[in-house]
C-alpha cells in the first residue's frame, strides 16, 4: 500500500476587536464593491468605528459578520433588511444554544 504524505500550510490573520480594517480592506476581504458594504452599514448590520472619521475603519470582528451577511444575501436572495432580520435570529439561536449548554453542564441534563 502506497501512502502519500501531503504537507499543507495555512496562513491567515486573526481578526479580533483590536484589529482595525478600512472599508477598502473590508471590500477586498469579502470580494465585494463598496456599495455592498455601504448597504449593510445603512441597514445597521455593521457599523464603522466612527462614522464621522474618514476613511471608515471597522473592528476585525466585523469581517466575519459582513461575510456571513453577504452569504445570506447571495444564497437566500435576501435584501439588506432581510439579512439583518436573519442575522438577529441566528444570533439569538446561538445565544440560546450557549445558555442551554451551560444549563445542561450545571444541572446534569
Amino acid at each position: 500500500m502506497n501512502t502519500k504524505r501531503v504537507s499543507v500550510s495555512v496562513t491567515g490573520v486573526i481578526l479580533d476587536e483590536y484589529v482595525e480594517v478600512t472599508l477598502t480592506e473590508m471590500c477586498h476581504a469579502c470580494k465585494v464593491e463598496e456599495t455592498a458594504i455601504l448597504a449593510l452599514v445603512d441597514e445597521g448590520i455593521v457599523e464603522p468605528m466612527a462614522r464621522d472619521v474618514l476613511p471608515w475603519r471597522f473592528s476585525g470582528t466585523a469581517v466575519p459578520r459582513v461575510a456571513r451577511a453577504l452569504r445570506l444575501q447571495r444564497d437566500l436572495e435576501l435584501n439588506p433588511a432581510g439579512v439583518a432580520f436573519a442575522l438577529d435570529l441566528l444570533n439569538e439561536i446561538e445565544e440560546l444554544r450557549g445558555r442551554l449548554k451551560i444549563m445542561s453542564q450545571t444541572e446534569g441534563f
